[in-house]
């Protein structure tokens, strides 16, 4: 590979102004990673065989007897150097003087220019940008060779520099130079050792540029024979008609490193303001790191065929159990992550996936319901993170979502549901949240909607505690708790055969005014209740307090100061209540025990300890001795 120069000296040039400082800021900001310079060189390679391509239309004669694109990669680990070679339409000594000699043109960007009037233009948006990328070579190498011959001519010439502020150039022998196209031999630092390393170039250019629209052959020696490595067939390019669920199911095994089958594919084309292709598939099984807090989407980003990144957020992170990738037509190919993230364009591919994703989720919940109830099962969890982060989609996500309810029997159910389901004169959504659906749907706090057969959402998810006090209602109809506040069921009538609620007695009042007396500061209030039938107390929160289950996850968390203090509610028709009620007069002390242990029942069933355990069995002891003397 190395170059025999004519008798023409080579001349040395300085680089443009600050070109050593803008280097500099390519190698360690513009890129994260040295993977990168693959992708570069493999993607201006592929761009200079596009570009032959289209001048070959109108100028056959170009293309000679070697019609076919390719791009070949040879290793020499011995040498410790690499090359990447096309046969595209290469460059004349002027022309790598021009592309190569500065970071801030492109050789490209002139050829786009001189296309822009022609009027076939197919395959012109395909062609990128040649300079910039160009330059992450010098991450890996500490001398950089060129070496090229222009479509259609008979000189060659070569480019080279350390990449420290100049570089040479001169003529070169045609027998030094390819057949036509451009040949980058990279001598690798020593710390790049392995990118000579068959294994590691040939799992990076296909995890980055296995889909450019060009075959790549890889030799794994300079003297070994190439094998393809790459078809230069994006199978995102092709008819879906062309496509089998094999196909699909192969190709996201191998991007998104699962073992399972999607559960859901989606592949489609955008066509009108921004042109992008999509092809994503939710996974059947969850992935291992689906609640990780730092986990993003793992949906890739293209440019024109050509990988970009993989932390382009295209999708919210509620989304982020979704797999696959989008191809943009309208990015730039020489472009950092960081300027990505603030272009508009990706913010409207952004928009524009989320929203397509979110219409076949909904498609697919009323033609395959049990296909969709399956997907909900392994990410309704995730997915409910959106009500809470995404107000613009809240409405698309609540017909989505779907809920176990107290009328279920365990199956699942949608708003749309419950909302046909609506007692007389029932005006909220009711919901319990907790830990525990079992546990939930034997809460005291859900017995007086039973009496009534009103249906109760039972979220036992820990996303739950958060989006239900978001502000949001379903059909006109606001999401309420059934452990806050009054239950205010006065005016839903009682379900068929459950006996009327009868009011608190006198006695029964003043029992629970003696309760509050006696409790003082450890609730806010004490109060006969209307949502218990069976138990005698429960606790609920105040009107305008915080959930309790909420309440929980966040002094769990350690980001709650003081908890608010609970309301007591007591169950006047319990025979309980009732009989300690008749006790008025009697033992003091025994009543005052009485009034602590309804408190510390009430923490008891709530998930909770008593405050004081030590003084709960004394004060069960006495009442136990009292009892059985």
């Amino acid at each position: 590979m190395t170059t025999t120069t004519t008798e023409a000296a080579p001349e040395t040039r300085s680089f443009e102004a600050d070109v050593a400082k803008l280097l500099h800021l390519m190698v360690h900001s513009v890129y994260s990673d040295k993977d990168v310079f693959l992708r570069e060189l493999v993607s201006n390679a592929a761009d200079a065989c596009e570009k032959l391509r289209y001048e070959g239309l109108s100028n056959p004669a170009l293309l000679g007897d070697d019609g076919q694109p390719r791009i070949t990669v040879t290793l020499d680990p011995d040498a410790r150097r690499l090359s990447i070679e096309d046969n595209g339409i290469g460059m004349s000594e002027a022309e790598l003087a021009d592309a190569l000699g500065t970071i801030a043109r492109s050789g490209t960007k002139a050829f786009m220019d001189r296309i822009a009037g022609a009027k076939d233009a197919e395959g012109s948006h395909l062609i990128g940008q040649f300079g910039v990328g160009f330059y992450s070579s010098f991450m890996v190498a500490d001398q950089v060779e060129v070496v090229s011959r222009r479509a259609g001519t008979d000189t060659a010439a070569s480019w080279s520099s350390d990449g420290l502020g100049s570089y040479t150039i001169q003529p070169v022998d045609l027998g030094d130079a390819p057949a036509r196209g451009t040949r980058v031999l990279l001598h690798l630092k020593e710390d790049a050792a392995d990118y000579a390393e068959s294994g590691t170039v040939e799992r990076t250019i296909k995890t980055q540029s296995g889909h450019v629209p060009v075959p790549i052959l890889l030799r794994d020696k300079p003297d070994a024979e190439p094998r393809q490595i790459a078809d230069g067939a994006a199978l995102w390019t092709k008819p879906k008609s062309e496509i089998t669920a094999d196909d699909y199911k192969d190709f996201y095994r191998s991007a998104a490193g699962q073992f399972d089958t999607p559960a859901l594919t989606l592949h489609y084309r955008a066509e009108g303001l921004h042109e992008y292709t999509v092809l994503a598939f939710i996974p059947e099984t969850k992935p291992f790191d689906l609640f990780d807090p730092d986990r993003a989407d793992r949906m890739k980003l293209y440019v024109r065929r050509v990988f970009i990144t993989d932390e382009a957020q295209i999708l919210p992170r509620y989304l982020r159990f979704v797999r696959g990738l989008v191809d943009s037509n309208d990015l730039p190919l020489n472009v950092s992550r960081e300027m990505i993230q603030e272009s508009p364009v990706l913010a409207a591919i952004q928009k524009g996936v989320a929203n397509r994703l979110l219409a076949e989720l909904d498609k697919l919940s009323t033609a395959d319901t049990a296909r969709y109830l399956t997907l909900w099962d392994n990410f309704g969890a995730v997915l409910k993170e959106g009500l809470y982060e995404d107000f613009a989609r809240r409405e698309t996500l609540l017909g989505l979502a779907r809920f176990k309810t107290t009328t279920s029997n365990g199956e699942w159910r949608s708003l749309k549901d419950y909302a046909a389901g609506l007692k007389e004169n029932q005006t909220a959504i009711y919901y319990a949240t907790g830990t525990d659906l079992d546990r939930l749907a034997t809460a005291p706090q859900l017995e007086g909607f039973r009496a009534r057969g009103i249906e109760v959402l039972l979220l036992a998810d820990q996303v739950d505690s958060f989006w239900v006090t978001s502000g949001l209602d379903y059909d006109g109809k606001p999401f309420r708790s059934v452990t806050q506040g009054l239950a205010d069921l006065g005016l839903i009538p009682l379900a068929d055969g459950a006996p009327p609620v009868a009011a608190a007695s006198p006695a029964v009042e003043s029992f629970i005014a003696f309760v509050k007396q006696t409790l003082g500061d450890a609730v806010s209030d004490v109060r006969a209740s209307d949502r218990l039938t069976d138990s005698a107390v429960c606790l609920v929160a105040p009107e305008h307090g915080m959930d309790r289950q909420l309440e929980k996850l966040l002094a769990g968390a350690g980001r709650l100061d003081a908890a608010a203090k609970p309301v007591l509610e007591i169950n006047p028709r319990h025979a309980l209540v009732e009989t300690l009620s008749a006790a008025e007069g009697g033992d003091e002390e025994l009543r005052r025990d009485a009034a602590q242990l309804l408190f510390d029942e009430a923490r008891i069933a709530d998930g909770e300890l008593p405050v004081d355990p030590r003084a709960f069995s004394a004060r069960l002891m006495r009442l136990l001795q009292h009892g059985l003397g």
